[in-house]
């Protein structure tokens, strides 16, 4: 599986014929670094953890452009769905969907989900995480913005994530120092953390110096990765 980070939680997922964008966010991310449209390009499929504009981002344009399918809570899809989407797959939290060579499952996040931007201030579905499974490759789980809940030692149980996409940035989500709780306490046994959700605005975190502080001695690795490239995992 290949891994990119466009900055803040955007994500793209590549393996097999699926070429997965999570959270695409890049007009207007102050820490994307390249081409919009380009950066969409050959998505097969975008998932979404929850209806706040930095996360729902581009998803709207990348559909319409690509035709790609947009995976998400019923809400927020019914939202789209007016907006001229056609091409969606609906969920909530605690169910999965078969994408056919993977799956999706929608995990609970501590959070909020209203998109103000759109003038919407009520919560367009719940705010989520997301678990992608494929026979082969490793499980990830992308956790959306949340604080720590006592809950995730159930998703670590239930889902064993090797790729865990952890929001570091405080104020709208955990700080570091909670983020390297959650994982340590949590899932242990993952190969690898990616930090996110920092870097961007001014107001959060702008450096991952104080996870990987944080982490040392986890046994887990940390990957900071560097935006539009692979991330690099130790085999």
């Amino acid at each position: 599986m290949k891994i990119t980070w466009y900055g803040h939680s955007a994500f793209r997922l590549e393996f097999g014929e699926n070429n997965i964008l999570i959270d695409p966010f890049f007009t207007g991310n102050p820490a994307f670094e390249g081409d919009a449209e380009k950066a969409g390009e050959g998505a097969t499929h975008i998932l979404i953890t929850h209806g706040h504009g930095d996360h729902v981002g581009d998803a709207p344009a990348i559909a319409q452009r690509t035709g790609a399918k947009i995976v998400t809570s019923f809400e927020l899809c019914m939202y789209l769905a007016k907006q001229g989407i056609e091409n969606f797959d609906p969920m909530n939290l605690g169910g999965s969907t078969d994408q056919g060579s993977f799956r999706v499952t929608m995990v609970r996040a501590d959070h909020s989900a209203g998109m103000v931007e759109t003038d919407v201030n009520f919560p367009l579905g719940p705010s989520a995480g997301l678990v992608v499974k494929a026979p082969g490759e490793p499980t990830v789980y992308h956790m959306g913005d949340t604080d720590i809940f006592g809950d995730m030692a159930l998703i670590a149980e239930l889902h064993q994530p090797d790729v865990v996409i952890v929001p570091i940035g405080d104020r709208f989500t955990m700080d570091a120092t909670t983020a390297a709780l959650a994982m340590k306490r949590y899932f242990s046994r993952a190969r690898v953390a990616i930090p996110c959700h920092y870097g961007s605005f001014p107001i959060i975190a702008q450096d991952a110096d104080g996870f990987v502080a944080a982490m040392e001695g986890s046994g887990i690795q940390v990957v900071i990765p560097q935006k539009n490239m692979p991330v690099r995992m130790d085999n």
